[in-house]
């Protein structure tokens, strides 16, 4: 009886073990396979900052890193808008409105910022709602919007980002170190572009900040 359970045992014991090696390489794989990187230049870098500031006032590029900090007192980015203040880069150049899209950085959060949207699928301009994703720190937490955590515990580490649009497929990926965190509907068809650094939103801390490197755009 035992012996001839045997084949049986061993037949299941493979399929678990290759079935379970197919879902960790799938976990592991790269969210950028099979896409093309995009070129980018220091002039596809457009820094929106406080309007009555000077860029180093409120932004600093160093050693490939970018540094963007921005006050929940300051002035909006430009004269007349309701906007709350922020420090952001919009990737200039590149806005799109079909295809499949990504955006990738590394990002590291100071403690103490909270109540601020650290990266944007914006929309056209004019357009309400104005974004498709907004990826936003609360106490540490890394949520979409005020929904979904993507991650806990981020303060004062670097983590790795990919936020991936399909826009015909009307479908958001939001990848973090390299893990599959979410996925949302998008809220349809526009010209989108991609943004990144500190802009206030509900609940902002006094003082925020957000830094970078390693920004990279890919298409598929």
């Amino acid at each position: 009886m035992a012996s001839s359970t045997l084949p049986v045992v061993l037949t299941a014991f493979l399929v678990s073990f290759f079935l379970l090696e197919d879902s960790v390489l799938l976990c592991s794989a790269d969210p950028t396979d099979g896409f093309r990187l995009i070129p980018l230049t220091e002039s596809n870098f457009l820094l929106q900052k406080p309007y009555n500031l000077a860029s180093a006032d409120r932004y600093s590029y160093s050693n490939g890193v970018r540094r963007l900090w921005v006050f929940s007192t300051d002035k909006p980015f430009k004269s007349g808008s309701s906007t709350d203040p922020r420090t952001e880069i919009r990737i200039k150049g590149y806005d799109y409105s079909s295809g499949v899209w990504q955006f990738e950085g590394y990002v590291f959060v100071p403690s103490g910022t909270s109540g601020a949207s650290i990266m944007q699928i914006h929309r056209a301009e004019g357009e309400k709602p104005a974004t498709d994703a907004m990826l936003r720190v609360y106490d540490g937490e890394l949520r979409f919007y005020v929904g979904a955590v993507l991650e806990n515990n981020v303060y004062n580490r670097w983590i790795k980002l990919n936020v991936i649009h399909d826009v015909d497929g009307n479908k958001l990926t939001i990848f973090v170190d390299g893990v599959m965190k979410h996925e949302a509907q998008g809220r349809g068809r526009s010209d989108f572009y991609f943004k990144f650094g500190v802009y206030g939103q509900i609940g902002e801390s006094n003082r925020m900040e957000s830094r970078w490197r390693d920004v990279k755009i890919f298409k598929k």
